[in-house]
């Protein structure tokens, strides 16, 4: 039924990534699809704009996060033939949705915590992510 997963993942929230972890390795064996890791790096357009170092920063903040993603893949326990890793600096929502359509994904699986005040008012990556998508997003709780 799916053939491709892309699968974001929030470094800075490791405690989303554990959430999914049970459904990815599910879908991956019995569905035998594969898994792309996507995890983003939000650019901040303020710096971008006025320099202030923000090439150098931003190849080491990629290294650092590629490092990390590494890390979290591993406890995912699923052969490397079967997943491959991105890791891209941009808006969350808008990486997500190209990546989707970019690698023909058939669904995104994306953790999500609880809805809060600051999510109703402000929104969050994975509602932005549902609003916007053109497939099937499963978010897991």
């Amino acid at each position: 039924m799916y053939n491709k997963i892309l699968v974001p993942i929030d470094i800075t929230e490791k405690s989303l990534a554990h959430l999914v972890m049970a459904h990815i390795q599910y879908l991956a064996e019995y569905e035998k699809a594969h898994i792309h890791f996507l995890a983003i790096i939000p650019t901040v357009p303020f710096y971008t704009t006025m320099g202030f170092g923000f090439a150098e920063k931003a190849d080491s903040e990629q290294e650092n996060v590629t490092k990390q993603l590494a890390e979290i893949i591993k406890e995912f326990n699923i052969p490397n033939d079967k997943y491959s890793a991105q890791v891209l600096m941009g808006t969350p929502r808008d990486e997500i949705l190209r990546v989707a359509e970019e690698i023909s994904a058939d669904l995104i699986v994306i953790g999500s915590r609880r809805p809060g005040m600051s999510t109703y008012f402000l929104g969050s990556t994975a509602s932005m992510v549902i609003q916007n998508s053109k497939i099937s997003v499963l978010t897991v709780r």
